[in-house]
Protein backbone atom coordinates (compact mmCIF):
# COMPACT_ATOMS: atom_id res chain seq x y z
CA UNK A 1 0.00 0.00 0.00
CA UNK A 2 1.56 3.17 -1.12
CA UNK A 3 0.68 6.67 0.32
CA UNK A 4 1.41 10.20 -1.01
CA UNK A 5 2.36 12.70 1.63
CA UNK A 6 1.80 16.45 0.61
CA UNK A 7 -0.04 17.77 -2.57
CA UNK A 8 0.91 19.78 -5.81
CA UNK A 9 0.32 22.88 -3.55
CA UNK A 10 3.25 21.93 -1.52
CA UNK A 11 1.03 22.04 1.74
CA UNK A 12 2.26 20.15 4.57
CA UNK A 13 -1.22 19.93 5.80
CA UNK A 14 -3.00 18.10 2.86
CA UNK A 15 -2.30 14.53 3.24
CA UNK A 16 -3.32 12.02 0.22
CA UNK A 17 -4.21 8.39 0.85
CA UNK A 18 -4.12 6.10 -2.56
CA UNK A 19 -4.51 2.21 -2.11
CA UNK A 20 -2.17 0.44 -4.06
CA UNK A 21 -4.16 -2.11 -6.07
CA UNK A 22 -0.80 -3.82 -8.41
CA UNK A 23 0.41 -6.19 -5.34
CA UNK A 24 -3.69 -7.23 -4.96
CA UNK A 25 -3.88 -7.79 -8.26
CA UNK A 26 -0.56 -9.76 -9.39
CA UNK A 27 -1.67 -12.32 -6.39
CA UNK A 28 -5.45 -12.68 -8.02
CA UNK A 29 -3.63 -13.59 -11.22
CA UNK A 30 -1.06 -16.05 -9.01
CA UNK A 31 -4.40 -17.89 -7.39
CA UNK A 32 -6.20 -17.55 -11.15
CA UNK A 33 -3.01 -19.62 -13.07
CA UNK A 34 -2.43 -22.05 -10.15
CA UNK A 35 -6.56 -22.66 -10.44
CA UNK A 36 -6.47 -23.09 -13.94
CA UNK A 37 -3.22 -25.34 -13.51
CA UNK A 38 -4.33 -27.80 -11.19
CA UNK A 39 -8.44 -28.12 -12.23
CA UNK A 40 -8.03 -30.59 -15.18
CA UNK A 41 -5.71 -32.66 -12.64
CA UNK A 42 -9.06 -32.93 -9.90
CA UNK A 43 -11.19 -33.91 -12.99
CA UNK A 44 -9.35 -36.92 -14.67
CA UNK A 45 -11.92 -39.79 -14.19
CA UNK A 46 -13.13 -42.52 -16.80
CA UNK A 47 -16.01 -41.90 -18.92
CA UNK A 48 -18.64 -44.39 -18.08
CA UNK A 49 -22.36 -44.40 -18.39
CA UNK A 50 -23.86 -44.17 -14.96
CA UNK A 51 -27.46 -45.25 -14.02
CA UNK A 52 -30.09 -42.90 -13.64
CA UNK A 53 -32.00 -42.86 -9.85
CA UNK A 54 -34.65 -41.30 -8.19
CA UNK A 55 -33.86 -40.08 -4.91
CA UNK A 56 -36.74 -39.13 -3.09
CA UNK A 57 -36.11 -39.28 1.14
CA UNK A 58 -38.26 -40.58 3.34
CA UNK A 59 -38.61 -39.57 6.78
CA UNK A 60 -41.18 -40.96 8.81
CA UNK A 61 -40.82 -39.18 12.46
CA UNK A 62 -42.61 -41.46 15.16
CA UNK A 63 -44.66 -39.25 17.01
CA UNK A 64 -44.06 -38.46 20.52
CA UNK A 65 -46.31 -39.78 23.88
CA UNK A 66 -46.19 -38.04 26.81
CA UNK A 67 -46.91 -39.67 30.06
CA UNK A 68 -47.18 -37.37 32.81
CA UNK A 69 -47.76 -38.86 36.97
CA UNK A 70 -48.82 -36.63 39.27
CA UNK A 71 -47.52 -36.58 42.82
CA UNK A 72 -50.55 -38.54 43.87
CA UNK A 73 -49.63 -41.02 41.60
CA UNK A 74 -52.23 -40.67 38.95
CA UNK A 75 -51.43 -40.94 35.10
CA UNK A 76 -52.22 -39.64 32.10
CA UNK A 77 -51.72 -40.05 28.64
CA UNK A 78 -50.80 -36.38 27.45
CA UNK A 79 -54.36 -35.05 28.68
CA UNK A 80 -56.13 -38.38 29.30
CA UNK A 81 -56.69 -39.60 32.60
CA UNK A 82 -55.81 -43.53 32.50
CA UNK A 83 -57.95 -44.80 35.44
CA UNK A 84 -55.94 -48.27 35.75
CA UNK A 85 -52.60 -50.05 35.36
CA UNK A 86 -54.42 -52.20 32.68
CA UNK A 87 -55.50 -49.85 30.60
CA UNK A 88 -52.16 -48.28 30.47
CA UNK A 89 -50.97 -51.63 29.86
CA UNK A 90 -53.17 -51.76 26.95
CA UNK A 91 -52.64 -48.21 25.76
CA UNK A 92 -48.91 -49.25 26.02
CA UNK A 93 -49.46 -52.26 23.63
CA UNK A 94 -51.55 -50.56 20.86
CA UNK A 95 -48.44 -48.16 20.09
CA UNK A 96 -45.58 -50.40 20.15
CA UNK A 97 -46.57 -52.17 17.20
CA UNK A 98 -46.47 -49.44 15.39
CA UNK A 99 -43.14 -48.72 12.83
CA UNK A 100 -41.45 -46.87 13.77
CA UNK A 101 -42.41 -47.05 17.07
CA UNK A 102 -42.68 -44.04 18.98
CA UNK A 103 -41.06 -41.92 21.65
CA UNK A 104 -42.32 -41.86 25.14
CA UNK A 105 -41.99 -39.09 27.36
CA UNK A 106 -42.40 -38.72 30.95
CA UNK A 107 -42.97 -36.20 33.32
CA UNK A 108 -42.75 -36.67 36.88
CA UNK A 109 -44.14 -34.60 39.54
CA UNK A 110 -40.86 -33.70 41.59
CA UNK A 111 -42.50 -34.49 45.01
CA UNK A 112 -44.56 -37.61 43.55
CA UNK A 113 -42.96 -40.87 45.20
CA UNK A 114 -40.27 -42.89 42.80
CA UNK A 115 -42.74 -45.84 43.21
CA UNK A 116 -45.36 -44.50 40.71
CA UNK A 117 -42.68 -43.53 38.20
CA UNK A 118 -41.45 -47.18 38.26
CA UNK A 119 -44.59 -48.64 38.08
CA UNK A 120 -45.09 -46.51 34.84
CA UNK A 121 -41.78 -47.60 33.46
CA UNK A 122 -42.24 -51.23 34.21
CA UNK A 123 -45.65 -51.13 32.21
CA UNK A 124 -43.73 -49.86 29.40
CA UNK A 125 -41.27 -52.46 29.89
CA UNK A 126 -43.98 -54.97 29.65
CA UNK A 127 -45.57 -53.54 26.83
CA UNK A 128 -42.45 -53.46 24.60
CA UNK A 129 -41.62 -49.83 24.51
CA UNK A 130 -38.22 -49.29 23.62
CA UNK A 131 -37.19 -45.76 23.72
CA UNK A 132 -38.39 -43.52 27.11
CA UNK A 133 -37.08 -40.24 28.28
CA UNK A 134 -37.93 -38.36 30.91
CA UNK A 135 -38.12 -34.06 30.95
CA UNK A 136 -36.84 -32.26 33.46
CA UNK A 137 -36.60 -28.49 33.79
CA UNK A 138 -33.37 -27.35 33.71
CA UNK A 139 -31.78 -26.04 37.14
CA UNK A 140 -31.31 -22.37 37.88
CA UNK A 141 -27.37 -22.23 37.26
CA UNK A 142 -28.12 -23.78 33.67
CA UNK A 143 -30.58 -21.01 33.03
CA UNK A 144 -27.77 -18.28 34.38
CA UNK A 145 -29.66 -17.29 37.32
CA UNK A 146 -27.42 -17.11 40.13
Amino acid sequence: MAMNVGGDSGDEQSVMATINTTPLVDVMLVLLIIFLITIPVITQHVKVNLPHANNIPTVTKPHEITISVTRNGSIYWGTQLVPSSRRLLQKIEQVAVEVPQPAVKIRGDRNADYRYIGHVMYELQRGGMVKVDFITEPSANELGVH
